[in-house]
């Protein structure tokens, strides 16, 4: 019996590098699949330049001739689709740290089937909070396009607007409650350990939980897309590398402070200038 305890004692660090690797291995795979989809979806984008509706030299997918075409129930679903895609490309990495501690607390000795579940619950119940933000953010832009607040490159259409947008992230940089959300998403052993919930149902819960402080952390960064041009390629690899660095390097709180009076300062330049 002191012998199975021991083999089972000494199995159990390779099997748990082997489910680090495993999700390491799907984080990495879904973000590649969702920024292939981007790349493609923006070659795929007519070039504005040759719109006779009078857009700006092409931007990529900033280029979709929204203006130009009215809102049926189909470009609604082809606009929630690429929201939702880019927020699992631009949030899924930097959620990575927190799904390998939840699954590591689920190191006991059970069937590798039930540690697999409850993590891959958590990442959906993580990734189910952005799908719903998704749904707003395209909701908003059918809103501004109404109003005629988007230019053709689906970015502001006047430097007022878009700096306003830059003032408003970069002050709630500096709030408390984006503070908050921080700390909970640089915290994860901290945020599992108190909220913990057991079975599947609590996998979901938390994750959804951590969704939120998500995104209540980042939501205007994203709404910053609307300022310099939705699904600018450049601009979305910043802000998702941007992100990454609030939360996972040393120093990600002071990158969140700095960041918020550079926004500001640049707010106020982009809005007056």
């Amino acid at each position: 019996m002191a012998e199975t305890t021991t083999g089972s004692a000494a199995t159990l660090p390779r099997l748990l590098l082997r489910e680090r690797v495993v999700i390491w291995g799907a984080v990495a795979g879904v973000t590649l699949v969702a920024w292939l989809y981007l790349v493609l979806f923006d070659g795929g984008m007519p070039d504005m330049a040759a719109m006779p509706t009078g857009g700006m030299a092409s931007g990529g997918m900033a280029g979709m001739p929204m203006p130009a075409m009215a809102w049926t129930p189909a470009l609604f679903a082809l606009t929630f689709a690429m929201w939702a895609v880019m927020m699992i490309g631009m949030m899924l990495p930097s959620a990575a740290p927190m799904i390998l501690t939840f699954a590591a607390l689920h190191k006991r000795e059970a069937a590798v089937r039930d540690r697999i579940l409850p993590t891959l619950l958590f990442a959906s119940g993580y990734l189910l909070v952005w799908t719903a933000f998704s749904a707003a953010a395209t909701a908003l832009q059918w809103a501004l396009d109404e109003l005629a607040l988007l230019s053709p490159m689906m970015s502001a259409s006047s430097a007022l607007l878009g700096g306003a947008l830059f003032v408003a992230a970069g002050i709630y940089q500096l709030t408390p409650l984006k503070q908050a959300c921080l700390a909970h998403c640089r915290s994860p052993f901290a945020f599992l350990f108190n909220r913990w919930r057991d079975g599947a149902g609590g996998a979901l819960a938390m994750g959804i939980e951590h969704g939120a402080f998500c995104l209540g952390c980042c939501w205007l960064l994203m709404a910053l897309l609307f300022a310099v041009g939705v699904m600018n390629l450049l601009w979305v690899a910043a802000l998702a590398l941007f992100v990454f660095a609030e939360k996972l390097i040393p120093g990600g709180v002071w990158v969140a402070r700095v960041s918020g009076v550079a926004m500001v300062g640049y707010g106020v330049w982009l809005a007056v200038g």
